[in-house]
C-alpha cells in the first residue's frame, strides 16, 4: 500500500515539475511574443510578470478550493489538460492580432496598439491561472498523513521551483533561438499535456484518456492557418529576404524597388541599417559618425586609426568608414549574433568584403572592457527609445570609454528626441560633461536623431568647417558631403540637471515620459 502511494506521488512531482516548468516558459516567452511588435521595455516586462503573478494568485485560491471538493488526480489532470491546450493556442490567436498591431504601428494608430497589448494579454489568464491551481492539489492529494504534510508541501513547491528555473533559461538560451517563439510555446505545451494525458490515462481507462486526443490534432491543424505571413509586413514597394527571431528581437531584411536593402528589429519603427550594392551615402544618423573625430583641430584623414562601434547592427557605419579610409582596424559590437548573421548574408559585412572589421557578439559594455584600444572614435549606436540599455548611458561607463581612447579620441552617440523635447540628450551631454571637455550636438535633418560627440581634448565646433577646407580633392565625396552636412546641423549643446550614474539611472522613466508627452500632444501627426 505504501508502495503504491509513493509511486502515486512520484508521478505527482512529476506533474508538479512539468507545470512550474511551463509556466515560467510560458512568462518568459511571452516577452518576446509580445517584444515582436510592442518592443521589451520596462512597461511591456512589468505588465507580463505583473498579470502572471495575479493569473497564478487566482490559481492557487481557486486550486484549493477545488482540491477540497474533488480531491482526485481525474480532476488535476483534466484543468492540465486544457491549460496545455490554451498554452498552444495562445500563439495561433496571437500571430494575427500581432499582425493586426504591427500594421497599426506602423500608422501610429495608438488605440489600437493599445487593444492589441491587451488582447494578447488577456491570452495569458485562463491557461496561467489553470497552472496555478497545480500545486495546491497536488499537496491536496499527496497528503495523506498530517504528520508529514509539511514535507510533502516543502517537495512539492521545491519542485515546482526547480521546474521554474528549467524554465527560465530553457526557452531564452536554447528553445528560441533554434526554432522561434511560437514552437517554443507549442513545445511546452505538448509537454504538459503529455504529462496530463499519460496521467489520466494512468488514473482512468485509455478509452477516457483518448477523449482528450482531439487538442493536438487540432492545434496542428490551426498551425498550418493561423502560423503563416510575415509578422510585420513590408513597407511598400519593398520586399522581405529575411525574418529570423532570436533570443533578443525579431528581425527583418526587406529589399525596395531600387536595390536598397533595410534592416528592421522587432515593431519595425527605425532602419537599423542600410546597404546598398553602389551607394554609400545615406544622410542618416550613421554618416555623421564620420565627422566626429573632425572637431579635433588640424584633424585630417590619416589621423584616423581605429574605429569601435557599439551597437554594430548590420555594419553600415563600419561600411563608411572602410570606403573612406581603406582597411581601418574596426572592432564592432553587436549582442545578438543573428544580426551579425544576417549583415553577413546580406549586407557584405563578410571577410571578403570588410576584412579589417572584427565583430563581437556580446554586451557592449562588457567587450569594451576586454579591449586594448587605443581608438580614434568610439561610436555608440545602440539606443533604440524606448529601449534604451541604462548601463550605456552612465557617467561610469563614459569614463570607461575614456579609457580606451586615444589622445586625440571622440566619443560618438546617436540620441533619440522629439521635436520639442530634448530632455535625454540634455541629461545624456550633463553626463558626458563630468567625463570629457567639450561636448557637440547635431541634429539630424528629417529624423528625431540628435547625434552627440564628446572629444578628449578640449574643442570648438569650428575646427569642423576649417578641416572641411582643408580636405585634399582627392578624399571620397561622402566625407565632403558629411563634413558640410554635420557643419550645417550644429545645434547649441544645452545640459539639465540630471545625471545618470551606475547607481541610478532613470532613463526608461525618463524616456517613457517623452513619449507619453509625445503622443498627448499630438506628435503622431507629425510623425505621418
Amino acid at each position: 500500500m505504501e508502495a503504491a502511494e509513493n509511486q502515486k506521488n512520484r508521478y505527482l512531482y512529476l506533474v508538479v515539475f512539468v507545470s512550474g516548468m511551463t509556466t515560467m516558459a510560458i512568462e518568459m516567452s511571452a516577452s518576446r511574443l509580445l517584444g515582436r511588435a510592442f518592443g521589451t521595455s520596462n512597461l511591456v516586462w512589468a505588465n507580463i510578470i505583473g498579470l502572471v503573478l495575479l493569473y497564478l494568485t487566482l490559481g492557487y485560491f481557486l486550486g484549493g478550493r477545488l482540491a477540497d471538493r474533488s480531491p482526485r488526480q481525474k480532476t488535476l489532470f483534466k484543468v492540465l489538460l486544457w491549460a496545455a491546450f490554451l498554452c498552444a493556442t495562445i500563439p495561433l490567436i496571437a500571430h494575427p492580432i500581432l499582425q493586426f498591431a504591427a500594421r497599426a504601428f506602423s500608422n501610429f494608430e495608438a488605440a489600437l496598439t493599445v487593444g492589441s497589448f491587451v488582447a494578447v494579454i488577456i491570452l495569458f489568464a485562463i491557461p496561467v491561472t489553470l497552472m496555478g491551481m497545480t500545486s495546491p492539489f497536488a499537496i491536496r492529494l499527496a497528503t495523506t498523513n498530517i504528520q508529514t504534510s509539511g514535507r510533502v508541501a516543502g517537495q512539492i513547491y521545491a519542485l515546482s521551483t526547480v521546474g521554474s528555473l528549467l524554465g527560465t533559461f530553457l526557452p531564452t538560451l536554447v528553445l528560441i533561438d533554434a526554432f522561434g517563439t511560437n514552437m517554443t510555446f507549442l513545445i511546452f505545451a505538448a509537454a504538459l499535456y503529455t504529462v496530463a494525458w499519460v496521467g489520466m490515462w494512468r488514473a482512468t481507462t485509455l478509452r477516457q484518456a483518448a477523449l482528450y486526443l482531439w487538442m493536438p490534432i487540432l492545434i496542428a491543424v490551426l498551425s498550418v492557418f493561423l502560423l503563416t505571413g510575415p509578422l510585420r509586413p513590408p513597407n511598400e514597394g519593398e520586399q522581405i529576404l529575411y525574418e529570423t527571431e532570436s533570443g533578443y528581437n525579431y528581425i527583418q531584411v526587406t529589399e525596395d524597388d531600387q536595390g536598397y536593402r533595410y534592416l528592421y528589429l522587432n515593431e519595425g519603427q527605425g532602419i537599423h541599417s542600410q546597404w546598398h550594392p553602389s551607394q554609400i551615402t545615406y544622410r542618416r544618423t550613421w554618416d555623421f559618425f564620420l565627422s566626429a573625430p573632425y572637431f579635433n583641430a588640424d584633424f585630417q584623414p590619416e589621423d584616423m586609426q581605429s574605429l569601435l562601434v557599439i551597437g554594430l547592427a548590420t555594419g553600415t557605419i563600419a561600411r563608411q568608414h572602410i570606403a573612406i579610409y581603406g582597411n581601418l582596424p574596426i572592432d564592432g559590437v553587436e549582442i545578438d549574433p543573428k544580426i551579425i548573421e544576417a549583415g553577413e548574408r546580406y549586407f557584405d559585412m563578410n571577410q571578403e568584403d570588410m576584412p579589417s572589421l572584427t565583430t563581437y557578439a556580446q554586451d557592449g559594455r562588457y567587450v569594451l572592457n576586454q579591449l586594448e584600444g587605443p581608438y580614434t572614435v568610439i561610436g555608440v549606436d545602440a539606443y533604440r527609445p524606448p529601449y534604451i540599455p541604462w548601463h550605456l548611458t552612465t557617467m561610469e561607463f563614459f569614463q570607461e570609454i575614456d579609457r580606451k581612447l586615444a589622445d586625440n579620441g571622440v566619443l560618438v552617440i546617436n540620441v533619440g528626441r522629439t521635436s520639442t523635447d530634448r530632455r535625454l540628450v540634455e541629461a545624456l551631454t550633463h553626463t558626458l560633461s563630468y567625463v570629457f571637455p567639450t561636448i557637440h550636438t547635431m541634429d539630424v535633418p528629417g529624423s528625431f536623431n540628435t547625434i552627440v560627440v564628446a572629444t578628449k581634448q578640449a574643442t570648438f565646433s569650428t575646427n569642423l568647417i576649417a578641416n572641411l577646407s582643408t580636405l585634399s580633392p582627392e578624399q571620397h565625396p561622402l566625407l565632403y558631403d558629411t563634413l558640410a552636412l554635420a557643419s550645417e546641423s550644429l545645434v547649441p549643446t544645452v545640459q539639465n540637471d540630471m545625471v545618470f550614474t551606475d547607481d541610478h539611472a532613470p532613463v526608461e522613466t525618463l524616456v517613457d515620459s517623452i513619449v507619453v508627452n509625445f503622443l498627448l500632444s499630438g506628435g503622431v501627426e507629425e510623425l505621418r
